[in-house]
């Protein structure tokens, strides 16, 4: 059973992913925050398949901090996934936060992403 926050984001997500939708020239970056990790994918949805996914438990990230659930752990996260998914050859994407606030980890990790070379 969901509480009454977490149910609110997943509508605002659903509002949000009503209108955001990856595709082959602009996958979306769709971002999930956890109490102690963050969870990224870029993903095409017109071929439903992921392309990057990176996560705090990855081991690139692993080695570089020391908790999984804060501020700096996702700007790191942020510059991996970036390097990662320029070295694919994607540059441009759609930021989908997940219904979450463009603010904390969430404004940390789009403001690392974007350094890392993808526009959106």
């Amino acid at each position: 059973m969901l509480n009454d926050k977490e149910q609110q984001r997943i509508y605002r997500h659903q509002r949000i992913r009503d209108n955001l939708s990856g595709t082959q020239e602009r996958p979306r970056l769709c971002l999930h925050r956890s109490l102690n990790n963050l969870q990224a994918q870029i993903i095409d949805d017109a071929a439903g398949k992921i392309l990057v996914g990176k996560s705090t438990l990855a081991k690139e990230v692993k080695t570089k901090i020391k908790s999984g659930g804060n501020v700096s752990a996702a700007s790191i996260l942020g510059e991996v996934l970036a390097a990662e998914a320029v070295k694919k050859g994607i540059k441009k994407v759609a930021f989908d936060r997940g219904g979450y606030l463009y603010h904390g980890r969430v404004k940390a990790f789009a403001e690392a992403a974007r350094r890392g070379g993808l526009e959106f």
